[in-house]
């Protein structure tokens, strides 16, 4: 790899692009540029989809348990309350860098505060087997008004998901994924959700574009 390479993205980095094009350096830098252009073009439909979830989600359990903090008194097992915390955490702590640089008193931090940061797989993981009486009964199947099939299939698309979200926030490869497949979940998801908000997102989405460019690149 030329030096230039190996000093800003790393050996480590650009080794999965070697070992997919035999080892030739431009290919692997072709693919990398690739790989880059797909998680951009990626990531605007794995925002609507994470933010329409985490809303939707929220506003059911609001419903169910009368108040904003519903995770104040819903069953959650213990990994569910330690992402709660987790989240709070951050948020004190955001609330007081923010407070620290504009030299200021620190707010109280909201619920609004809290859901923000609370993960997407988080709210994937209220679709779990254990929370099928506890939360899809009840309430999590309305927030899926256009969803016809089995919790567990809508779980499998989310925690699918939720790893390719991951991978795209944190620029790892993802040229060796099904990313045809990841696509058709991220329009399952958003179709159960809503075919209004799908078709909002599908008239930006330019994905298919970069996924039909990926032969040319290397």
């Amino acid at each position: 790899m030329p030096g230039w390479v190996e000093r800003f993205f790393s050996v480590p980095r650009m080794r999965p692009y070697l070992r997919a094009v035999g080892g030739d350096p431009e290919a692997a830098m072709r693919l990398y540029q690739w790989n880059v252009e797909a998680s951009e073009a990626l990531y605007t439909p794995l925002h609507h989809v994470e933010l329409a979830v985490r809303n939707a989600l929220h506003d059911c359990l609001v419903e169910r348990y009368g108040r904003a903090d519903w995770w104040d008194v819903a069953p959650l097992d213990e990994g569910g309350r330690d992402l709660v915390a987790k989240a709070r955490r951050k948020c004190e702590g955001n609330e007081r860098e923010r407070a620290r640089k504009q030299r200021r008193r620190r707010r109280l931090i909201t619920v609004d505060d809290v859901v923000t940061e609370l993960t997407f797989g988080f709210w994937a993981t209220l679709l779990v087997s254990r929370y099928d009486r506890v939360f899809w009964v009840p309430t999590l199947h309305k927030a899926f008004p256009c969803y016809t099939g089995r919790r567990d299939a809508l779980y499998d698309d989310l925690r699918a998901l939720v790893r390719l979200r991951n991978r795209v926030m944190h620029h790892e490869p993802i040229h060796d994924e099904d990313l045809d497949a990841h696509h058709a979940r991220i329009y399952r998801v958003l179709e159960a959700l809503s075919p209004d908000l799908a078709k909002v997102v599908r008239a930006r989405d330019r994905f298919r574009c970069v996924l039909d460019g990926k032969g040319d690149a290397w």
